[in-house]
């Protein structure tokens, strides 16, 4: 029998039976005490399990280990263990009995939680190595690999060098491991392992170089690993092949992949179904049915039989480019080929259908599916429920539960998973929350993904209030849902309800520690900043400190503009010093809010030295910063330096939004230069910048003020015949123009326009008006405008009806006066 010699630093097992350093109290079990009492009375836990171990010569032999496990002592015994000294007891096993190290390596993980070092785990990976388990070391070696984590494969490598002399069994380790790191998608690993490899002349095998190529398949690096192989010596599989051809293929080099599989059938003598089937799928999925159907044929000539592969493959491609027909004739030639269509095959067909809109087609595939005795299973259920959601048919899709035809499938958690998933993207929420009710009649409870799933619709519908409720009945389950469905939750809260009903979640998830991050804190921060609530805002941070939490820029900014929207600029700047000492750096936003705030105090040396430290930073501003700078330019009214600030906004490659073009036609039209106001539209217009309704406010504000009406007129009849919606404030700045200008008739036509146009009228734009009309005593024109506004269902109110009276009572007409009393009477007003 070989021995494994360990060249690790480990204390021999002599001085583990010695070492002073384990003074336990003596355990006394089995026969052992009653032949050895006298020997084990000052014995430590690691000589009474070598001696219980080499009692009788490892009688027990295979399965020893799982005997001496019941017994009740041994596992007090390996509780005082530690890992140095369970690596020390599995080489002196190794010096008795291989399958002995084993099965006690095994005893320790399963029997008692122990978590072995990778020394253990490394000694076991070699004794399978020897005794040529290659099934069992690769599940061995993914294991300790998952637990050891990516990066892991120096520290593991060096060891191996190190630790173990030469043997037999080496090289199996060292390609078992690269193929472990190559499977769990750790692929820097794999490649560190088997460059290490070849510097100790060991050659990787084709199965790991494969699944080393898999993983890289999308990139350039695939072909550093496939001329490894040819220098290697190594005659590549098919696979390899395969794997090379669909790498191009997902990289949609499709001449590449051509030009591969025809340089591979020139030095091969037979042809390989599988590299046909790969080239096939590859094209399919890029959309080239016409192309996957050409090799189809290809196959014939070479003298090859499609497989069912083959015809699933192709019939998925007929069926997601729309070719339904071709795809069943395809499906008849299958059978005639004796092969006969499977699950695979039907719910392609069923999922063609679906794609198509046409639930008919799919519910004929199931049918056919039941005549051929294949029960549908979940991906079927998920076809047809999804299908009857994306055509609206959603009572169908809820009935599919109970539908005769599907009476032999089991619904398990991944349909409902994706029934919940299919109605929330088409928003029938209400439908999602009574199929939670049906899952829970059937007996099976919904587990996280499916309360996740329910709870992300519930909050893209807007419906917060009921994914609180069903985050409370989690809860109540104890079921842990990830810490994105919470901060989706919190986010929506913040937006739609009220700040209190946010705080409350916020605290029932601080109650339960499930806030580790600053994320949900920085919600809530911003929440109560944007509401100037800075108090609350400085407090959460204070628990954030507490807590031993980060705070982030995210944080401070938040915190800069709550103090800015009180106005406090000066406090603001404050927090900006604070988050330095952080040794956060500010961003752009951080500098624009704070230039903004004083801006608005007009505090243009603050400014001036804000910008100097953006600029000592390297903080390019953005189009809203040179924004605020043209505000602060013109208030001042300083129009030409404005006009240059957006000259070089468009040379540094940002484009002026409508909120820089219109402060700039605001204060112009405020200095009352409309022709340059009116220049600066028509520039928008020419830069393909769409006005939005602030900027036909402010225009036509500006030429009701300070010109002729007729301007104004003329813009909206333009806006009209080019169909651009004009906002209602600039509608009711034009009726009242008209109104004080006399033209009552106009006025009450751009009126009737203003309600054609969809606007909801208020009691205040009638008042308005009829203020107006009154002030220019046009009494009648008053009375004959509150007519209109009755026949619109406008009620009357108070401070509209004494405005009237008043103007009627200076001309005298006592006659109006009391009809328009007794109008008020029927109304329940009462006179003021």
């Amino acid at each position: 029998m070989q021995r494994l010699t360990l060249r690790f630093p480990l204390k021999s097992v002599s001085y583990f039976i010695t070492s002073p350093f384990f003074s336990k109290p003596v355990f006394r079990f089995g026969t052992v005490a009653a032949v050895h009492q006298q020997e084990s009375v000052d014995k430590d836990p690691v000589s009474l399990i070598l001696a219980r171990l080499f009692k009788d010569g490892f009688r027990y032999r295979r399965g020893f280990a799982k005997v001496i496990g019941q017994e009740p002592e041994f596992k007090t015994l390996v509780s005082g263990l530690g890992s140095s000294e369970i690596d020390g007891l599995m080489e002196r096993l190794l010096d008795e009995d291989l399958e002995a190290a084993v099965d006690f390596f095994h005893l320790l993980k399963n029997e008692y939680g122990v978590k072995h070092s990778r020394v253990s785990y490394l000694i076991v990976a070699h004794v399978l190595a020897s005794k040529q388990r290659r099934r069992a070391l690769k599940c061995h070696l993914l294991e300790m690999v998952q637990q050891e984590g990516s990066g892991s494969a120096p520290l593991v490598c060096e060891l191996l060098c190190n630790g173990f002399g030469e043997r037999d069994s080496d090289h199996v380790v060292w390609d078992m491991l690269a193929f472990a790191y190559s499977r769990l998608e750790m692929v820097h690993d794999a490649l560190f392992v088997v460059t290490k490899m070849k510097n100790l002349n060991l050659q990787a095998s084709i199965m790991t170089l494969n699944s080393l190529l898999h993983n890289l398949r999308l990139t350039d690096i695939m072909w550093d690993v496939y001329h490894e192989i040819k220098a290697s010596g190594i005659a590549p599989s098919d696979f390899t092949y395969a794997i090379l051809i669909d790498g191009l293929c997902k990289q949609s080099l499709i001449e590449e992949a051509i030009s591969l599989m025809q340089e591979v059938e020139g030095k091969e003598s037979e042809p390989c179904i599988v590299r046909f089937n790969t080239l096939m799928s590859g094209f399919c999925k890029l959309g080239y049915v016409g192309m996957a159907k050409s090799f189809f044929c290809k196959m014939f000539k070479d003298g090859l039989l499609p497989d069912k592969y083959s015809y699933n493959i192709l019939i998925d491609g007929l069926c997601r480019a729309g070719s339904m027909e071709e795809a069943l004739e395809f499906t008849s030639d299958m059978e005639k080929q004796g092969l006969e269509p499977d699950k695979v095959t039907y719910n392609t067909l069923a999922n063609g259908f679906r794609l198509l809109g046409m639930m008919t087609g799919a519910w004929i595939i199931i049918r056919l599916m039941l005549c051929k005795g294949l029960n549908p299973d979940d991906v079927t259920t998920s076809i047809l429920f999804s299908g009857h959601c994306q055509t609206a048919n959603v009572g169908e899709g809820l009935k599919l539960s109970e539908e005769k035809l599907l009476q032999h499938i089991q619904l398990g958690h991944f349909s409902y998973s994706m029934m919940f998933s299919s109605l929330c993207k088409s928003r029938h929420g209400d439908e999602a929350l009574n199929l939670l009710s049906e899952m829970k009649n059937a007996g099976l409870q919904p587990d996280h993904l499916i309360y996740s799933i329910l709870i992300h619709g519930l909050c893209e519908q807007g419906q917060f209030n009921k994914a609180v409720q069903v985050y409370k009945e989690t809860c109540l389950k104890r079921i842990t849902l990830s810490l994105s469905t919470h901060r989706l939750i919190l986010l929506g809260l913040c937006k739609t309800e009220s700040i209190l009903e946010a705080r409350s979640y916020f605290d029932s998830l601080i109650a339960s520690d499930l806030i580790q991050d600053i994320f949900l804190f920085n919600v809530m921060i911003d929440r109560y900043s944007k509401l100037g609530n800075t108090r609350e805002a400085v407090a959460l941070y204070k628990l954030v400190l507490e807590k031993g939490i980060s705070p982030s820029m995210v944080t401070f900014n938040s915190l800069i503009y709550g103090f800015c929207k009180i106005r406090k600029p000066f406090e603001a700047v404050k927090w900006l010093n604070n988050a330095v000492s952080h040794g956060l750096v500010p961003s752009v936003v951080t500098y624009t809010t704070l230039l903004n705030a004083f801006c608005e105090e007009r505090n243009e040396q603050a400014m001036i030295e804000l910008c100097r430290e953006m600029k000592a930073m390297a903080i390019e501003p953005t189009h809203v910063t040179y924004t605020v700078d043209i505000k602060r330019l013109c208030r001042k009214g300083r129009f030409k330096e404005s006009m240059h600030v957006l000259q070089d906004m468009v040379s540094k490659g940002l484009s002026p939004d409508e909120k820089a073009y219109n402060i700039i036609i605001y204060y112009l039209c405020k200095a009352q230069d409309i022709e340059k106001a009116i220049q600066l539209y028509n520039e928008m217009l020419l830069h393909n910048l769409q006005p939005n309704h602030v900027t036909y406010n402010i225009l036509m504000g500006g030429l009701c003020v300070y010109r002729d009406l007729a301007d104004a007129d003329k813009l909206l009849s333009s806006l009209v015949e080019t169909k651009i919606r004009l906002g209602k404030v600039a509608y009711m700045t034009l009726i009242k123009a008209h109104c004080i200008k006399g033209d009552v008739q106009k006025a009450i036509r751009l009126f009737h326009q203003m309600v054609e146009m969809g606007y909801e009228i208020s009691i205040r734009d009638c008042s308005a008006v009829i203020n107006r009309l009154c002030k220019r005593h046009l009494i009648n024109d008053a009375k004959a405008f509150l007519r209109i506004t009755l026949c619109y269902g406008i009620s009357l109110d108070q401070q509209m009806c004494t405005v009237i009276l008043d103007a009627l009572y200076q001309i005298h007409d006592l006659n109006s006066v009391s009809q328009l009393l007794s109008l008020m009477v029927k109304c329940h007003i009462l006179p003021g």
